[in-house]
């Protein structure tokens, strides 16, 4: 492999050229002068002679003055030369080293990656939390969690300037994603303050952290079978689509234990050996892949409870919705296109077999939304049913596969979340629909890593 430190060395090809034109020139300056020396030296004779030394002949003396005319010029020329080269290296040098402005693709990857990386560092932390909590006390933990919330506060912050950048809403688009690497880097700031101290915490409660992990695991693990057969449940009660969605959740819940199961034991292992590095290098692994097969988990139960206020949700917001378009219509304000024929097409599957019923939900609230009474009673209810559905599937959902996914969907997800307590129920629902469909192009694309390379990324 090569090493990341020669793969960072920029190349300056440019500069060596010039650098190697003006050593040769120097060089055959050089050469010229230590050319020219024997001639001089041949003249230092006739210049000490005695003065009764025997004149010497006209013609050599010409020859003298012909050669002296010649070094003169020669010597001022090598002179000159030897300056300009070097000026020629010292301009080259300078504008090699000059800083130079990044394009507006280069500052557009940097922020990307920034977004990414800090996003990451708030959940990996998010998620060590819980197994931290369960070994020290609460005032012992505050500042970790407060440290948390204000990371996760400035990550917002720079979510929110990428989601104006991509709208063009930002105006200077370069000082905008100058704010965005500016936010995420004191959010990492805020983590790393902490990081150290929490990881001296937890160093010394190796042992117990790892019985707290395998008490998480062998509970979750019954959870996730569980979690199967409300999988079954729900396939027949609400139809195919939403029980393969919940299936797969299930199956990537099973597919974390089982790379837990591993770290697990390889942690253990190196606990027994006194090998304290290998067993928290282990041990950190196995909780996050426990904290994610648990937000899988969780998703499912959350799903079936969802699932059920929806379907009890449907036949009144049904009604309510055929009463507004009625109202509208009675005071001639112009139906959305294809509104009926939405509400018909929900009001068959009511009685033509399993459906989804929060999908049935979204596209009433949806049909409506521009419609006086739209925001109000059962509608509403509705609304918001749905968008909290939405939000927490596609949150999960990064949270789950975030080494894979890019900085647009995590984008479009904290504006969902902020949109939803503005509140904008049918907006956010739309919006973290789009995160999710975003989110999954990326894994669809990208992959996950191989798990024993570190499938489940924990930051």
């Amino acid at each position: 492999m090569t090493s990341s430190l020669v793969r960072g060395r920029p190349r300056h090809a440019p500069a060596h050229i010039r650098v190697r034109v003006a050593h040769a020139l120097v060089g055959a300056l050089a050469g010229a002068g230590w050319l020219a020396i024997p001639v001089l030296a041949a003249q230092e004779p006739a210049t000490a002679s005695p003065p009764h030394t025997t004149a010497a002949p006209a013609a050599p003396r010409d020859d003298e003055s012909s050669a002296v005319d010649l070094i003169l010029p020669v010597a001022v020329l090598g002179t000159a030369g030897v300056v300009a080269a070097y000026s020629y290296v010292r301009r080259g040098r300078r504008a090699s080293s000059a800083p130079t402005a990044p394009t507006p693709a280069e500052s557009d990857r940097r922020a990307r990656a920034a977004l990414v990386e800090a996003d990451d560092r708030v959940r990996a932390s998010e998620e060590e939390l819980p197994f931290a909590g369960a070994l020290l006390d609460e005032r012992t933990l505050a500042p970790f969690r407060q440290a948390v919330h204000t990371a996760r506060t400035e990550l917002s912050a720079a979510f929110a300037l990428w989601h104006r950048y991509t709208e063009g809403e930002s105006g200077d688009r370069g000082q905008a994603l100058a704010g965005i690497v500016g936010r995420c880097a004191e959010a990492e700031r805020v983590l790393d303050a902490r990081a150290g101290e929490l990881d001296r915490l937890r160093r010394a409660e190796v042992a117990p952290a790892l019985e707290v992990a395998e008490t998480a695991f062998r509970r979750l693990t019954a959870r996730a079978a569980a979690a199967r057969a409300t999988a079954s449940e729900l396939r027949e009660r609400y139809g195919p689509s939403v029980g393969a969605r919940v299936a797969g959740c299930v199956e990537e819940a099973m597919d974390r234990l089982v790379f837990a199961t591993a770290r697990l034991n390889e942690a253990r292992r190196a606990a027994d050996l006194g090998e304290e590095e290998g067993a928290v290098r282990q041990l950190r692994a196995a909780e996050g892949s426990v904290a994610q097969a648990g937000i899988l988990v969780a998703g499912v139960d959350r799903t079936a409870r969802r699932l059920r206020e929806a379907a009890a949700l449907v036949p009144a917001a049904l009604t309510g919705a055929e009463a507004v378009l009625a109202q509208a219509r009675a005071t001639g304000t112009p139906a959305p296109s294809g509104a009926d024929d939405t509400l018909a097409a929900v009001r068959t599957e009511l009685t033509a077999g399993p459906y989804d019923p929060l999908d049935a939900l979204r596209r009433i609230t949806r049909a409506l939304v521009r419609l006086p009474g739209a925001r109000s009673g059962v509608l509403d209810t509705a609304a918001d049913l749905v968008a909290r559905a939405a939000v927490g599937e596609a949150e999960d959902f990064v949270t789950v596969h975030r080494g894979a996914v890019g900085a647009d969907p995590r984008s479009l997800l904290t504006a969902a979340v902020r949109t939803l307590a503005a509140p904008r129920p049918v907006e956010a629902a739309v919006l973290a629909r789009r995160a999710l469909e975003l989110a999954e192009r990326d894994v669809r694309t990208h992959g996950l890593p191989e798990s024993g390379t570190g499938t489940f990324r924990t930051g």
